[in-house]
């Protein structure tokens, strides 16, 4: 077995989900969740098919999230993941979605941080061991930084008051 390191490519503001299902019909149920969950959502989803002609899937509202999404997939080589890139909105609003598409297995990430995902590849194949979301943690918060977590979440709109 070889392990090895997938980094995700994307932009700063762009946020990944990654995540594992179990069929082709993945990629339709996906996109209609996203869609129903955020009208006029902007997003690329790529799906990599386990078995038969093991192709990278693909759909979307965007057709450079679309490429980007099929290019980390497709980088990913792993059966049954799947990568959503999305702009303009935050994970948080299509999560619950994605986890409710029946398809679903896991979500491994859901993030706008740099990710590497950890990969095993046998005979049979390549698999996600896990992900690295971000940077090891420097500390503990303060009286200073709740201060400023609690001022960015009512700044941008998900905390009232």
């Amino acid at each position: 077995m070889e392990i090895r390191s997938v980094g995700i490519e994307k932009p700063d503001e762009v946020n990944v989900i990654l995540g594992q299902a179990h069929f082709i019909k993945t990629v339709e149920d996906l996109h209609e969740a996203l869609v129903n969950a955020v009208p006029g959502a902007k997003f690329g989803l790529a799906f990599c098919e386990a078995s038969g002609p093991a192709l990278v899937r693909w759909s979307g509202t965007d057709p450079e999230l679309v490429d980007l999404a099929t290019r980390n997939a497709l980088a990913l080589a792993c059966g049954h993941t799947f990568v959503i890139v999305l702009r303009g909105m935050y994970p948080v609003n299509v999560l619950n979605a994605v986890k409710l598409v029946p398809e679903v297995c896991r979500v491994f990430c859901a993030t706008a941080n740099p990710v590497q995902v950890i990969v095993a590849e046998t005979e049979g194949g390549r698999g996600i061991l896990g992900v690295v979301d971000g940077v090891a943690t420097k500390g503990v918060e303060g009286e200073e930084e709740i201060a400023e977590r609690k001022a960015l979440l009512r700044r941008i709109g998900y905390k009232l008051g």
